[in-house]
């Protein structure tokens, strides 16, 4: 399971400074959770699960679906203020207009 949240984590782009201070933790914790070197506690499981925005299941026994990271982004767009919203969409905007220009 430690694997897996550290791929969860690094598929979501979070960094563990960012896991860490949202879940209350030290990066340190963070570090030793994922190295397999500290056990998670349920509360901790349940934490996890919710800001990467899987099931807990997906994390003890796998299968983390691109569908999971696009609600993942979904529920954290939505958590935005209104001008992050906007440049967030300016980006993608931006970047979608030099991709069909590579094209």
């Amino acid at each position: 399971m430690n694997e897996r949240l550290k791929q969860v984590r690094k598929g979501l782009k979070l960094s563990q400074e960012f896991v860490a201070k949202q879940l209350g933790m030290t990066r340190t914790t963070i570090v030793a959770i994922e190295a397999g070197t500290r056990k998670v506690t349920t509360d901790e499981l349940t934490k996890f699960s919710e800001l990467y925005g899987v099931t807990i299941d997906e994390l003890l026994y796998g299968d983390v679906s691109e569908e999971n990271e696009v609600k993942a982004f979904a529920r954290t767009f939505s958590e935005l203020s209104d001008i992050d919203k906007k440049e967030i969409m300016n980006l993608i905007n931006f970047k979608r207009r030099y991709k069909e220009n590579m094209s």
